[in-house]
């Protein structure tokens, strides 16, 4: 049997229970996890958002151990260390040929029937098709990429969804150029790790801009070079006068707030993108300046998990960790057991932590 979190009831505590998870078929992993983070997609699915189906058992930015694999998995073995992400690619369908992973709309067999039931047969929702809040977790083997073995877990664990889509966003979506001004809306979980981004890229000014007075502090520690209170009344003047009156080549809105993404416009320089990469609830809709998009010859892009592509994008940021230049180790907020999921939860619930991380004994 398994320890793992379920959730029951929307918007309730999730509930500590034993759980069956199935042995690995063609091309999937089992993976025995060593530690998964709490992201705010599992707490909104938990809360019914988009469509959440109970029960279920979250959970998808996550590492740990390959304990067991299925008939024709060649890119991992069993001891590998590996993060878990929700990315997962057929490497067949029109979107993988075009590289566009976070989008593939292949057909796998782990979909057909959950492999998590409770010891009495009930099925559990295998959520965003990772589970992770759980001891062990069954994947697709696209959705996993080898770790080095000196890695924190809890570090390695956001590799998979915090960090991949904050500086993907940048790097990979928009593909910031060295000189560009950017501006980054939220410095959670995922906007410090598009601050971290744009400091990567080059970017000639990096101005966070948040709500919360110490989230704009924190930042000034992953590259931010300018910090500006998102309710200013005079926050496009901020903007402009940091650019020397041009405004933003890029903003990226890492919140899913409408009030966020209608004030990205404003910020933009001529020929400037706004990148909507936090994501709202369904059926919240924005009202944009139309003309003045045109006019301005400006763009609006989604990012979904930073565009990115595991098997290239995890050992690229392994390197930058590796090489001093991405910060990971101070993402991590706090550490919680299995047993104190709820409280990690509630943490992250209130937006003050970066990451909370539930950790598994070894």
């Amino acid at each position: 049997m398994v320890k793992a979190a379920v959730c029951r009831e929307f918007g309730a505590p999730l509930s500590v229970e034993d759980i069956v998870v199935a042995a690995p078929g063609p091309g999937e992993v089992r993976v025995e996890m060593k530690a998964c983070a709490i992201c705010h997609s599992d707490i909104m699915l938990a809360d019914g958002a988009w469509g959440g189906v109970l029960p279920a058992v979250y959970g998808h930015e996550a590492a740990g151990v390959v304990e067991s694999v299925g008939d024709g998995v060649d890119t991992v073995v069993v001891g590998d260390r590996v993060v878990i992400s929700l990315i997962r690619a057929c490497g067949n369908c029109h979107n993988c040929a075009r590289g566009i992973h976070t989008s593939c709309t292949g057909h796998f067999a782990i979909d057909d029937r959950s492999p998590l039931s409770t010891p009495g047969g009930e099925q559990l929702t295998h959520g965003l098709h990772a589970g992770a809040f759980a001891e062990m977790a069954l994947v697709h083997s696209s959705q996993v990429a080898v770790l080095p073995p000196d890695m924190a877990w809890a570090s390695a664990s956001l590799l998979g969804c915090g960090v991949i889509t904050g500086v993907g966003a940048v790097t990979s979506t928009a593909r910031v150029e060295a000189g560009s001004h950017v501006v980054v809306i939220g410095c959670g979980g995922v906007g410090i790790n598009s601050l971290q981004g744009a400091a990567l890229a080059g970017a000639r000014s990096v101005i966070a801009v948040d709500l919360e007075p110490s989230k704009r502090e924190g930042a000034l520690e992953f590259g931010a070079t300018d910090v500006a209170d998102g309710a200013a009344p005079d926050l496009v003047e901020q903007v402009m006068a940091i650019t020397g009156g041009r405004g933003a080549d890029y903003v990226f809105v890492t919140v899913g707030a409408k009030a966020a993404i209608e004030q990205a416009p404003a910020l933009l320089a001529p020929g400037g993108a706004a990148v909507i990469v936090g994501m709202t609830p369904t059926g919240v809709t924005a009202e944009i300046d139309t003309t003045s998009l045109a006019d301005a010859s400006q763009r609006m892009l989604g990012s979904k998990m930073g565009s990115g592509r595991l098997a290239t994008d995890i050992p690229r940021l392994v390197g930058l960790y590796q090489q001093g230049r991405l910060k990971l180790d101070e993402l991590v907020s706090q550490t919680y057991s299995i047993d104190q999921i709820n409280e990690a939860v509630e943490s992250a619930r209130s937006g003050m932590a970066r990451r909370n991380v539930v950790v598994f004994d070894d």
